[in-house]
């Protein structure tokens, strides 16, 4: 759902009593999936959320520059360069330049996709 508009994965829903004004309210807490952080609303159970459209999508890493530039192939052959290194989780960026060792390990990665903003969310190392 979208909370602040940020697209955002909910963890959990309490819902209270109605009130004066008659209508229950509901409680999420949830987390953004591209930050981590944790965000909260409370909106009444009669109103409708909005939700993002989330797509996910597999990568071929073809090469990684010196500021963490990710060059990118698909499938059917189409190429991707405007995504980073991640820089959350702390840590994930360099397991990845790791484990693709300069080209000579063919490193898959998941790129998830909402609201216009994309991320590599995670990865594979293919073996050969």
């Amino acid at each position: 759902m979208m909370i602040k508009g940020r697209p955002c994965k909910v963890l959990s829903i309490s819902v209270s009593k109605t009130g004066k004004h008659g209508h229950a309210k509901c409680n999420f807490l949830a987390v953004d999936i591209f930050t981590g952080k944790k965000l909260e609303d409370m909106v009444p159970s009669t109103h409708g959320t909005t939700v993002p459209i989330v797509n996910k999508s597999d990568w071929e890493i073809i090469d990684i520059s010196e500021d963490g530039e990710l060059t990118l192939m698909d499938e059917g052959g189409n190429q991707k360069v405007d995504l980073n290194l991640p820089t959350i989780p702390p840590g994930m960026g360099d397991e990845i330049r790791d484990e693709w060792a300069e080209g000579e390990n063919t490193v898959m990665v998941t790129v998830q996709a909402a609201v216009g903003e994309e991320a590599v969310i995670s990865f594979k190392k293919e073996n050969s």
